[in-house]
């Protein structure tokens, strides 16, 4: 066992007015499993370059171990997977890596394929099996999941969960609940560490802003007292100001035109009042401080349009085929108003194949396939890769209205400060809430969303079920966030070879 010490830890981004961290202090046990937790663009990822190094900061981190990045980078993915791992942990015996692929289900004939030819998850399971061969290492692991269907998912996490020394950030709350002993979060204006998984944090965090808001109501409170009271103190001031000019012809020297010991008592009146102020002033801006840490979660709305029948979708024995391979076959299912249809299945099983054929994409297929006349689709693709240029060129260019796209963008906690820039410059969940904004603008019949949540924060996906669950939009949709699935769909669609 060692330390991780943070000290003091400051840091922004070139050109940026905005410090990402401020004189962050806090340790680490390098055996902790910790989940990172914390909304887009807090620094989640930019915090684990630090820890590697890549680039400058005032303050100290000081640690006794290596940090391995996951996703590590393959330099050539046409090399055999066996060579790879041998070049990430040149140390491990052939049958150690066999043991920790087979910890994960993948097969040992990977290692002798070249890596380029196995699909995403696969990657990114054997990937994870070989840094972890990696000796002395704390591994910072940044969201691993988005590759992976439910069940590589609950595979991943029990692999994790028999591991130690690492950070795993991950917004999949069933996920981090079966691999992690601690969690790390960065809040409003402070990092802080609690002992627990995802669920017992959260109560926390439940248990601290309920508080919270009680003591902010209490400090309004004082603070409207205290304001009220400068403004009386400062009319006091002012009216024994006034009180000195005047002329009264018993007790007024004319050549000043003021009265001496009124003057001087005034003057006494106007410096006790300064100090008054003055400390008003300071307990105001002093209590006004602790007003800052609440992570707030504004209600989003959607406008979904009623369909002149039931029935929105049809679909009978349809099955898809590339070259003669078949991708699914058979498939039989509908969509009726106000359902929300959950398609499960393992990566590559057709999900998305099916979703592309019901948005007009020219899919070769068999079967039947019927959408009702003139309905409405939203969609929300699983790339956000694409976006670049400003909000504005991109709402006028959707259609869509400026200020409601904003406005949802705003409540998905994304800061006016991005709104300015390149959207080509955003994180990777940012693109997708501006997907999911633009979503949420649209009147459609029937909203299809194709893993919608891919790197979007926790807060942000309560929101969105919240939204869900509230207005209740016929919805299709692809996403392996299990609480997500369990939360949100009335019927489910399992996929068959």
């Amino acid at each position: 066992m060692s330390l991780i010490s943070i000290s003091n830890l400051t840091f922004a981004y070139d050109g940026s007015y905005d410090n990402i961290f401020t004189d962050v202090s806090f340790q680490i046990d390098t055996d902790w499993k910790l989940g990172f937790c914390g909304r887009n663009g807090r620094g989640k990822t930019t915090f684990l370059k630090l820890l590697m190094g890549q680039y400058e900061y005032s303050g100290k981190i000081s640690a006794s171990v290596e940090f391995e990045y996951f996703p590590f980078a393959v330099a050539n993915p046409s090399q055999n997977t066996l060579d790879i791992l041998t070049a990430i942990a040149p140390d491990a015996f052939h049958w150690q890596i066999q043991k920790e692929l087979s910890k994960l289900s993948v097969s040992e004939n990977v290692l002798y394929r070249p890596f380029s030819t196995m699909s995403n998850g696969e990657q990114t399971k054997t990937l994870l099996a070989g840094i972890f061969l990696r000796e002395n290492s704390f591994l910072l692991i940044d969201e691993p999941t988005n590759h992976l269907d439910m069940a590589a998912r609950e595979m991943v996490a029990q692999y994790l969960n028999g591991k130690n020394g690492f950070i795993v950030v991950s917004h999949d709350r069933t996920f981090l609940d079966e691999c992690i002993d601690h969690v790390l979060s960065i809040n409003k204006s402070n990092i802080e560490i609690q002992s627990g998984n995802f669920s017992s944090w959260w109560h926390n965090k439940q248990m601290q802003d309920e508080y919270e808001m009680a003591q902010n109501e209490r400090l309004r409170k004082e603070i409207s007292h205290l304001e009220a009271a400068a403004r009386r103190t400062a009319k006091w001031s002012d009216k024994a100001e006034r009180s000195k000019i005047g002329i009264d012809p018993n007790k007024v020297d004319n050549k000043k035109g003021y009265a001496p010991k009124q003057a001087a008592k005034s003057k006494k009146m106007m410096a006790r009042s300064k100090a008054i102020q003055d400390r008003q002033q300071s307990s105001i801006e002093e209590k006004s401080k602790l007003l800052k840490n609440i992570e707030t979660s504004d209600t989003l709305k959607l406008r979904p349009l009623a369909y002149h029948t039931s029935r929105l979708l049809f679909i009978e024995n349809l099955s898809v085929a590339y070259d003669g391979q078949n991708v699914f076959r058979d498939m039989t299912f509908s969509i009726h108003q106000g359902e929300r249809v959950a398609l499960v299945g393992g990566n590559g099983c057709g999900k998305s194949s099916l979703i592309r054929l019901i948005c007009g994409d020219d899919i070769p297929y068999s079967g039947t396939a019927m959408l009702g006349s003139r309905l409405i689709i939203s969609y929300v693709p699983q790339d956000a890769s694409f976006l670049m240029g400003d909000l504005n060129e991109y709402a006028v260019e959707q259609q869509i209205d400026e200020t409601l796209f904003k406005t949802i963008l705003s409540k998905l906690d994304l800061s006016q400060t991005q709104f300015d820039k390149d959207m080509r410059d955003y994180s990777a969940g940012q693109k997708k809430k501006v997907l999911i904004a633009r979503s949420l603008c649209e009147q459609a019949h029937l909203y299809i969303w194709d893993e919608p949540l891919n790197y979007i924060d926790v807060l942000s996906r309560m929101q969105i079920e919240e939204l869900i669950l509230t207005y209740k939009p016929t919805l299709l949709f692809v996403e392996h966030d299990r609480a997500f699935c369990r939360n949100i769909a009335t019927t489910t669609i399992e996929y068959k070879k």
